[in-house]
């Protein structure tokens, strides 16, 4: 094999002869040269494998010789490894070069000279090319071999290829292919580690930076550096940082979290392509020494939250947010907030963003943007509401109600509709859903004294709903059946039973034509109270043909 050439373009003559003096013997061809201009020379006529670049060199700077490799058509896939004792200031000031590749931290050992510029020579061609086109490079997460899961996202989601692997508990680094751009997702404990990418624009790279919380717009350079995550040298000097206290350690967390939320956010607004996911323990330094321990689910809600507004769901009234049905979505909740959670509690039943406002008290932007994020994971789904109307029916008899629940599944209407068979959820329902009709199931004398129980211990939650009470036509047809001594109200309307979802819906398109006779706000009668005469109201009442029909 033919001998590597290294060009070494440094003005420090013990630089060049220890350069010299440790890769020579190793195998590989060694150039010297002492200013840019020679290096600059030097290389248009060897062409070297790998170019060794002191950042700071006379009359110029090594940013400004790799921008001048990076203009020339014959140089600019020279790779380069730029060497400085500036370490923070220098890495961020190459983080957007792409044809450099690696950093390596002044003084270095000889072991570090040869294990960078092995690992710099064997998968340069490749980096470059990522870094300009956007290609995958396997060699960037020290792996060379087949992939142990791999597809396409034709049918799949991230959410769906990250929350297999976390379920799992599985510990490596899944690539994502979003046309240009490629994210590298680093997976450890049934988490999202970190999140790196090639493939980034400038105007991308800049618009991420533009987003950044005041509280972390000091490190705005180091997002520069990190977002494209490096070679490991570079990392290492990186993480050095946070050793001697130079970066906050807590600081560059959030950093780091903020980076990946962004990125996620990014590729998911791209038509996806494919992934890869080695199993792999080998993560770079940042990844190692400052894992995120969040949930892809909190990264997604952060995204939403610092993203341009214009990026989330239209504000529109009448769109219902409700929780979806849990089908192997992974519900670690790590990085959310108490309160962002309490968007979820609220959510059993469909709302929209003018109710979880007035609930909550929160800023309506917010509200939207915890939203849009709880969306993107998959966890809450959104719908338009354009029903005219919302009812309740309440129904004890098991068959009934079956029937009615069956016969719901098949409407398709403009009016929504819920089967309870108990009190107590026919209390939360119309407390929390505010419907315009309850419709109230009777076949038994018991049924009226819950009925009655139930309606006047929550006198104020059925508002102005229209109460329509359905029973056997012999009860229904005797006009002397005393309604307010039974139930605690008059019925707005009185059905036959039995009855259909039909029925229902029949008397939903009719509901402008009945009048609420008993208005919520008026004092309860005393022969409606649940108190102990009641039942025995109730008791002489049914002895007349009304309690034989209903007994």
């Amino acid at each position: 094999m033919a001998e590597k050439k290294v060009l070494v373009i440094d003005d420090s003559a013990t630089i060049r002869k220890l350069v010299d003096t440790h890769l020579s013997p190793a195998g590989y061809a060694v150039t010297l040269a002492p200013t840019a201009e020679d290096g600059l020379q030097l290389a248009e006529e060897i062409r070297p494998d790998l170019i060794l670049l002191d950042h700071q060199l006379p009359g110029t700077t090594g940013f400004e010789v790799c921008q001048q490799l990076a203009a020339s058509s014959t140089l600019k896939s020279i790779p380069v490894v730029v060497s400085s004792t500036l370490r923070k200031k220098a890495y961020v000031e190459y983080a957007d070069l792409d044809n450099v590749v690696d950093m390596l931290p002044k003084p270095y050992t000889e072991n570090l000279l040869r294990t960078t510029v092995e690992n710099a020579i064997e998968t340069a061609a490749m980096i470059v090319e990522s870094q300009t086109k956007g290609s995958a490079v396997p060699e960037i997460i020290g792996e060379t071999s087949e992939p142990d899961l791999a597809g396409r996202f034709s049918v799949f989601g991230i959410r769906e290829v990250v929350d297999f692997l976390n379920n799992g508990h599985k510990q490596g680094v899944l690539e994502v292919e979003a046309e240009r751009l490629r994210l590298w997702i680093y997976l450890d404990r049934g988490r999202v580690q970190g999140i790196s990418a090639t493939g980034l624009q400038p105007d991308e790279t800049q618009m991420v930076v533009e987003r950044l919380p005041d509280s972390l717009q000091s490190l705005a350079e180091v997002l520069r550096l990190t977002i494209a995550g490096r070679g490991t040298a570079e990392f290492d000097g990186f993480v050095q940082l946070m050793d001697k206290r130079v970066l906050d350690p807590r600081l560059t967390a959030k950093l780091l979290r903020f980076q990946a939320a962004m990125l996620i956010g990014l590729a998911m607004k791209r038509p996806l392509k494919g992934y890869q996911f080695r199993a792999t323990s080998n993560f770079p330094s940042l990844q190692r020494d400052l894992p995120l321990e969040v949930s892809l689910m909190g990264l997604l809600v952060e995204h939403a939250l610092h993203c341009d507004l214009s990026e989330i769901q239209a504000d529109d009234s009448a769109l219902r947010y409700v929780r979806r049905a849990i089908r192997g979505q992974n519900l670690d909740r790590a990085g959310l907030s108490a309160k962002h959670m309490k968007v979820m509690n609220l959510l059993s039943e469909p709302r929209s963003v003018d109710e979880l406002q007035k609930r909550l008290g929160w800023d309506r932007d917010e509200v939207r943007r915890v939203l849009s994020g709880f969306v993107a994971a998959d966890i809450l789904e959104s719908r338009r509401d354009e029903s005219e109307g919302k009812y309740i029916a309440y129904e004890t008899n098991a068959v009934a109600a079956a029937q009615l629940r069956g016969g719901l599944k098949q409407a398709s209407g403009k009016f929504v509709g819920k089967i309870v068979r108990d009190t107590l959820t026919l209390q939360l329902l119309v407390k929390r859903t505010k419907p315009d009709a309850v419709f109230f199931g009777i076949d038994t004398p018991q049924g009226c004294d819950a009925i009655r129980e139930a309606y006047t211990s929550a006198r104020e939650a059925f508002g102005d709903a229209r109460k329509i009470v359905l029973a056997p036509a012999k009860v229904v047809d005797d006009p002397n059946v005393p309604w307010k001594k039974l139930l605690g109200f008059t019925p707005d309307r009185l059905l036959h039973s039995p009855y259909t979802c039909d029925t229902l819906i029949q008397t939903m398109n009719e509901l402008d034509s009945i009048a609420v006779v008993d208005s919520p706000n008026e004092d309860a009668p005393q022969d409606a109270s649940p108190t102990a005469s009641a039942p025995a109201v109730v008791a002489t009442d049914l002895e007349t043909p009304v309690a034989e029909t209903l007994s």
